[in-house]
């Protein structure tokens, strides 16, 4: 894929009309530093440490692009708590020629608040059969991982924009692999993923773009130099080894 295949070519902060770099979320250190970030026309990942302020512009972006702060598609208007940052108010979304056929903001920790909304929407007249395009069963009967995976493979249907926020938080490893492989199918059909993620599953996505929240901002960075792939591979190498660094027995006097 081409940048000219891109539904989003890139976000910028507007830094002229920023009230205070020193005020939330402006001083988040994803956003502080912002210029522009490029995406990627497949996938695009934004990973760092809890507070860091990822899934903040992440949240930004998506309600920039016109989707529902709490998640859903384009369609969605509800609101449970009117928690998103004004973030949106200052960025810039580029957009490529080509439109996308299809779009979805996942924001895995309110992921259940859509579900609901699903479902009211589901028992009025008008409504009907908002089900079936999650696979014809309630999200809240299924687990929250398959009702994640109800998502990807039966409510993305293509050529579309997706913004996702920590998607595998109900994922296991396996169902972390199966939505890889189904993210390069939408992929392969055109369609465009924006990631913010701690997994070192989703993120070895080939060809991706990664970057990462530093103190100094976002920087572009490769798989295998991000913390989480080495946090990872290093625990994985020898498992003993770090037990016995993060367990030692700090009371030997005792």
């Amino acid at each position: 894929m081409t940048l000219s295949s891109s539904f989003a070519i890139d976000v910028t902060l507007r830094r002229d009309i920023v009230p205070d770099f020193e005020r939330y979320p402006f001083n988040l250190p994803a956003v502080r530093h912002l210029t522009v970030l490029s995406f990627h026309p497949a996938v695009t990942f934004i990973v760092g440490e809890n507070g860091s302020g990822k899934s903040t512009l992440l949240e930004a972006i998506a309600v920039a692009l016109g989707f529902n702060a709490e998640g859903g598609s384009r369609n969605f208007n509800f609101g449970t708590r009117a928690s998103h940052s004004p973030l949106h108010e200052f960025i810039r979304i580029a957009k490529g020629f080509r439109r996308p056929r299809d779009g979805y903001f996942l924001r895995a920790e309110s992921f259940f608040n859509v579900a609901t909304e699903i479902e009211r929407l589901e028992d009025d007249p008008s409504g009907g059969g908002l089900i079936d395009a999650y696979g014809g069963v309630s999200l809240h009967e299924q687990s929250h991982g398959e009702s994640f995976m109800a998502l990807l493979t039966h409510r993305f249907r293509g050529k579309g924009l997706y913004v996702l926020d920590e998607p595998e938080a109900a994922l296991s490893p396996q169902r972390q692999l199966a939505a890889m492989a189904r993210i390069h199918q939408l992929v392969k059909g055109g369609s465009q993923f924006i990631i913010a993620t701690h997994s070192p599953i989703l993120m070895a996505y080939p060809d991706a773009k990664i970057y990462a929240c530093t103190a100094d901002g976002l920087r572009r960075t490769d798989y295998m130099d991000t913390e989480h792939y080495q946090v990872t591979h290093d625990f994985l190498a020898n498992p003993q080894r770090m037990l016995d660094m993060l367990l030692a027995d700090d009371d030997e006097d005792d």
